[in-house]
């Protein structure tokens, strides 16, 4: 697949690099902007207030599978939108998902010596599950599906309670969400 990433940071940055070593071929677009029109699927990972100005840099994106990896740390979602996800989507108008925001970057070296696969929480369009669903276990978790693109602002939500549980045990957590009788190790 190929996959364009918005955002050089940690997030995008450690991504593409797990991407690229599950056999996907990795666009890194950076704040100057760049064109995505190759792509199959792009990962917006930038500051969540920052979204709206990563969007008018890039080219190509229109109708394209979206994952929206931003955080809302200390700022809202654009007026009008309960989640950075759906103001995405807005203005993509393609499939579009919520993933990548509650697991830590710092991390994703580790994810492979675990002893049971971390999962990786997400919600988004219908239209959009396969592709996301593909690049969360290429990234090495296991999707948890939490429903429609109307739950990312919940997902959004969750990371304070994430950020509290890495304060409390002083280190950044890995979860594991399965239904009972079906965790194996």
């Amino acid at each position: 697949m190929r996959i364009a990433v918005v955002g050089r940071g940690n997030i995008g940055g450690g991504l593409g690099e797990r991407w690229e070593r599950a056999g996907h071929v990795v666009a890194r677009i950076g704040k100057d902007g760049g064109d995505v029109s190759e792509a199959d699927a792009v990962l917006i990972a930038v500051p969540g207030g920052a979204v709206a100005e990563a969007l008018d840099g890039v080219k190509g994106i229109e109708g394209k599978t979206v994952i929206d990896a931003t955080n809302l740390i200390g700022v809202d979602p654009p007026a009008g939108f309960d989640s950075n996800a759906a103001y995405i989507k807005s203005r993509t108008n393609g499939p579009t998902a919520k993933s990548f925001n509650i697991n830590f970057a710092r991390n994703f070296d580790e994810i492979d010596s675990q002893p049971i696969t971390p999962s990786q929480l997400y919600s988004g369009d219908e239209e959009a599950r396969e592709t996301t669903e593909q690049l969360i276990r290429d990234a090495g978790f296991e999707p948890a599906r939490v429903g429609g693109l109307d739950k990312a602002s919940a997902l959004e939500g969750a990371l304070g309670i994430f950020f509290g549980v890495s304060q409390e045990a002083g280190a950044a957590p890995f979860y594991r969400l399965w239904a009972p009788g079906e965790l194996s190790a």
